[in-house]
């Protein structure tokens, strides 16, 4: 899928605009020229002024260049259904992550990923076990990130 650079540049200025209101909120620091809000606004700004660039560019190839042109993919029953069990399984990790826990959602998102992109069903389930173990212990006693156990605290190490 091809999108017009006008969009990309709109996306890019919208938010460059929301890094720019976030940033009013922080806290002046008392005597000193710069505070935490710079470097974040200094960047915003960069947003602001690509995405308005390509904005003014994509307007003006619009007539070769359409606002979205889809590529074959999105045409083929096997692709968009691949694409659907992705965004579902973001939102099912959003919902189910605290109740089941990391690792049994993500194994289930790695099964469900490996099934839809026909990788063989022993395999998927061999690989998607032993990815979410390694992703697991990566974050959570290399990285020290708080994951949750959800149903599985009991067996927590």
């Amino acid at each position: 899928m091809k999108l017009n650079d006008a969009v990309f540049g709109l996306l890019l200025l919208l938010l460059g605009a929301a890094v720019l209101a976030a940033i009013q909120g922080y806290p002046r620091i008392p005597g000193q020229p710069v505070g935490p809000a710079l470097f974040p606004g200094l960047i915003a700004a960069g947003l602001c002024v690509c995405g308005a660039l390509l904005i003014a560019k994509g307007l003006r190839h619009r007539a070769e260049q359409p606002w979205v042109d889809f590529d074959d993919w999105v045409r083929s029953p096997r692709h968009a259904l691949a694409l659907v069990v992705l965004l579902a399984s973001i939102v099912f990790y959003i919902v189910a992550a605290d109740r089941l826990g990391f690792l049994l959602t993500a194994t289930l998102v790695l099964l469900a990923l490996f099934l839809v992109l026909r990788v063989p069903p022993l395999r998927a389930v061999l690989i998607a076990v032993i990815a979410a173990l390694v992703v697991h212990f990566a974050f959570y006693k290399l990285l020290r990130v708080p994951l949750p156990w959800g149903v599985l605290t009991g067996v927590a190490w």
